[in-house]
């Protein structure tokens, strides 16, 4: 979840920034759409990769994080 938009000129040159907030709402949308993207690795008839695992349990603990920002802004990355 990107919480930054940036703006350019017509020379690709940086205008200005912006850091939008995100709601708890926002962080469990995209924690249960990365979820249902992985949910093929965890069915029944396959065995799951560690690494795998520790990133689903990730995603799964995203909201323990103290606020929606600080969570949006420590997504894990998914395993190669």
């Amino acid at each position: 979840m990107n919480r930054e938009e940036h703006y350019f000129d017509e020379d690709g040159q940086l205008i200005r920034s912006n850091t939008f907030d995100v709601t708890w709402t926002d962080v469990r949308a995209k924690r249960d759409q990365l979820l249902s993207d992985t949910d093929w690795r965890a069915m029944k008839d396959r065995i799951l990769p560690g690494e795998w695992k520790e990133y689903r349990q990730a995603l799964r603990d995203i909201t323990e994080h103290p606020d929606p920002n600080s969570a949006a802004d420590a997504w894990p990355h998914p395993p190669e």
